[in-house]
């Protein structure tokens, strides 16, 4: 029997393919934009004066949020449920009720988000966000 040598195989190097998807990488990075996503619609305080009269119109509801994260509405402090109730008896009186919640720089983020979730299960679809700043 005779014993061939066996032929070498060719070698597919990788190499050049990396060196081309780095470059493809980085030239995506440094050329794509990135998009400004929040979450929560905000108006500034000189928009929310300028298009509002001195007094909330009547479909507006307005809920404060201090910094001990106790939502009140037209003056009294309300629990959650009471909160719900309160908004679902608005949205069910009139359905384009619009529900502005004014939190303080105080204020945790997790008392606006429960406040937030509250008034989505009590069906308001108009939800705004006003942030207040203090006066320099």
């Amino acid at each position: 029997m005779i014993n061939r040598p066996a032929r070498p195989r060719a070698l597919i190097s990788l190499v050049p393919m990396i060196d081309v998807m780095l470059i493809l990488l980085v030239f995506f990075m440094v050329t794509s934009t990135y998009l400004n996503l929040d979450m929560i619609p905000a108006v500034k305080p000189a928009e929310a004066t300028a298009n509002s009269t001195t007094q909330t119109p009547a479909g507006t509801l307005m809920i404060r949020l201090g910094s001990d994260g106790v939502p009140v509405l037209r003056g009294t402090a309300l629990d959650a449920e009471t909160l719900q109730s309160t908004l679902s008896a608005a949205i069910a009186e009139e359905p384009l009720t619009q529900v502005v919640i004014l939190p303080s720089g105080a204020a945790q983020t997790q008392a606006l988000i429960t406040v937030m979730d509250t008034a989505a299960l009590a069906g308001v679809t108009r939800l705004r966000v006003l942030r207040l700043e203090a006066a320099q």
